[in-house]
Parts: structure tokens; sequence; C-alpha cells
């Protein structure tokens, strides 16, 4: 979920601000539980519980179904949205239109990668681990994880704007991090960004994060590999390109050619030094943000 200042993220914060709502926001990410229960545990009587649940379900936070129990009917409530994303500055001009775009990780149209790597769907290793080769089989357009010690993965973004929309700002955020041998949290690695073939800037990954299971972890997913990377945001604006507000080159979006029917965007690993390098992307089912790349267009 993505959040700013503006007046429709109000009611996210307004329902965050309770206790008794973060309470059941806790007990849900334990389990799904109806009305009732969560009223028991709370000491609460069900009008009570009933109120907080529809403040959280106006705001997205939390969703609900009826389920048939016992020859009883209840309200059975789960958790919509595990991540939020906060963006204090404003997100463009009101008057900009703005295309969103979800591109999953394994539907690159190029790449070379080096071991260590590897890719896998929520299910399985697909082929065989440090094996270049396997990141062309077919199975890969369902990846949920890649991972290379030296290379890069090129995805094509189609362009559906029409011929009288001018592109403003381009808004990409991903989960990424390095790949070390195993996990090292002390292991930077520069993640070169290319966009049409125009040099956008370099963001220093810290590191191989291993600490703790990712949150969307598959239970099969060995716990001494990685585990969840870091959202980053990219944005192509007027005057540069920035990585969560961080000024990263001077290449702006007029410098770049947008008027073909698809752009082609690069995220390369390039360090060869002995303890850094390597990149890690992280798609729905892996890692901690349940997202693939998304891509957002603003025009005008």
């Amino acid at each position: 979920m993505r959040l700013s200042t503006n007046g429709d993220s109000l009611r996210v914060y307004e329902a965050l601000a309770s206790e008794v709502r973060l309470k059941i926001i806790d007990k849900l990410f334990e389990r799904e539980r109806h009305v009732k229960e969560l009223a028991a545990e709370l000491y609460l009587s069900n009008a009570v519980v009933s109120g907080h649940i529809r403040k959280l379900e106006e705001a997205g936070i939390v969703g609900s179904r009826m389920v048939r129990v016992d020859q009883g009917t209840y309200k059975v409530c789960f958790v919509k949205t595990e991540f939020m994303q906060v963006q204090l500055s404003p997100e463009g001009p009101l008057s900009l239109g703005a295309h969103d775009l979800s591109i999953p990780i394994g539907q690159y149209t190029d790449y070379e990668a080096w071991p260590t790597c590897g890719i896998a769907t929520t299910k399985s290793v697909i082929g065989q681990y440090d094996n270049p080769v396997c990141f062309m089989d077919p199975e890969r357009v369902d990846a949920g994880i890649l991972w290379m010690a030296k290379g890069w993965v090129e995805y094509k973004i189609p362009n559906y704007l029409y011929k009288d929309q001018s592109i403003q700002e381009i808004e990409i955020s991903l989960e990424i991090g390095s790949e070390a041998p195993r996990v090292n949290e002390n292991w930077p690695s520069d993640i070169r960004f290319t966009l049409n073939d125009k040099p956008l800037g370099i963001w220093t990954s810290p590191g191989d994060f291993g600490d703790t299971r990712g949150r969307l972890t598959p239970e099969w997913w060995h716990s001494d590999v990685n585990q969840y990377g870091m959202l980053k945001v990219l944005r192509i604006k007027e005057h540069g390109t920035y990585v969560d507000g961080q000024k990263i080159s001077g290449i702006g979006i007029h410098d770049i050619d947008l008027g073909a029917m698809y752009w082609t965007f690069r995220i390369a690993a390039e360090d060869t030094g002995r303890g850094r390098g390597g990149l890690t992307l992280y798609g729905k089912g892996f890692g901690n943000y349940n997202q693939d790349i998304v891509v957002r267009s603003y025009y005008s």
C-alpha cells in the first residue's frame, strides 16, 4: 500500500491511530478471526469491535468474508496488506495522469549472469544452482526470485502513452539486494540502472540480507541464503534521477528518448572485487514486499 500526504491517505492514518485497532491487526496477523473471537480476546463488545473493523476495512487494511460455522454465520476478518510505503513529498502535480504497470521479475527479455546465480519460483528452484543457462528456462516467467554474482537483466516496458500525452516523470519500485556466497549483510554492491541505454546512475546495496527469514519466504527455501532485500524507489524527474529522494545523476526525463513503443530498463551489478558485488531481485512470494517491479508513468 502506498501512502502520501494527500487526503486519500488520511483514512489509513486515522485507522492506525488507535491502540485497539493495532491490537486487532496483530491478532489477525497470527490467524484469521471472526468478530466474536476478537471481542472475547480483547474483552470488548461485539459492537465495539465491529466498529473498529469497519474503520480498518474502509482504510483497506483489513478484509472480511461471511463464513458458515456450526449452523451460524460469522464475519471472518483478515489482513489485506502487510506493508505500507509512505512518501512524504508530493507524488506530482494533481493535474498529471498516471499509468501503472507491474512486471514480474522473471519476464526479462535479455540477461547475462555469472555464478553464484540462480532463479526460483515460489515452489522450487528452476533448473540447477549456478547454471546461467537456467535463466532461459520457460518456467522463468513464474520466478519470484533471481540472483547473480555479476551480470544484468533487461526488461521491456510497454509505452501505453498516446502521441498527445507528454511523459513528465517515471517511478520504478523494486525489492533488491546484493548477492554474496550464502548471506553477508556487509557485502556492498554497486547496482547500475539504465533506461534506453541512458545511464541513470548507481545505487549501492549494503549487503545480502539473511539475518531473519523474509516475511514472504516459502517454507521450502533454505534459511542460510538470500531472504529479503530493500524496497527502493527510482524516480526519473525533470532535472535528475533519484533513489528514495537522493539524487544519483543529472539525467532527467527529457534526456531519454521515450518515443518508442517500449522502453528498455536494465539492472546491472558489475562489481568484481572480493567481498562485494552481485544482484538479487525479489518478486511476489519472496522477500518482505509482495510486489514485482512496479512502473508508474506520469504524463500530461
